[in-house]
């Protein structure tokens, strides 16, 4: 069983072009629980952040939620983010995982958000929201 956190707030899955500057306002000033990501590819810059943190010329996908495993995870443990997404998979759930160097987290997309959190409960997992 793993205790996961709902992030406050809603989240964005945004594009910027691969020869873009990554804006400042992504960078600092982040309140507690809140995640901004950032991943380059020689096809683009793909952010995840708060909605409220998105840059005015990135292409969008919203509205997500984001869940956030809380103990830290061991990188070399195994199994973690199956025994997260295969319950997501099976209640018909998109997701889109992502780790730090401490943790797991998943966005799910809004209007699921009931649905992943009780396919998760039901997996044996407690929601803490």
């Amino acid at each position: 069983m793993l205790d996961i956190a709902l992030l406050p707030g809603e989240y964005a899955v945004c594009r910027l072009a691969a020869d873009s500057a990554l804006p400042p306002g992504l960078s600092g000033g982040l309140s507690d629980g809140n995640v901004v990501t950032v991943t380059w590819t020689a096809d683009g810059i793909s952010l995840i952040c708060p909605a409220d943190r998105v840059p005015d010329q990135a292409a969008i996908e919203t509205v997500w939620r984001c869940l956030r495993v809380v103990a830290p995870v061991d990188l070399a443990v195994t199994g973690t983010l199956a025994a997260l997404v295969d319950p997501l998979a099976e209640a018909r759930v998109s997701a889109l995982a992502f780790s730090s160097y401490d943790t797991d987290y998943l966005l799910v997309p809004a209007v699921r958000l009931g649905a992943a959190t009780s396919a998760l409960e039901r997996a044996g997992h407690r929601v803490l929201r």
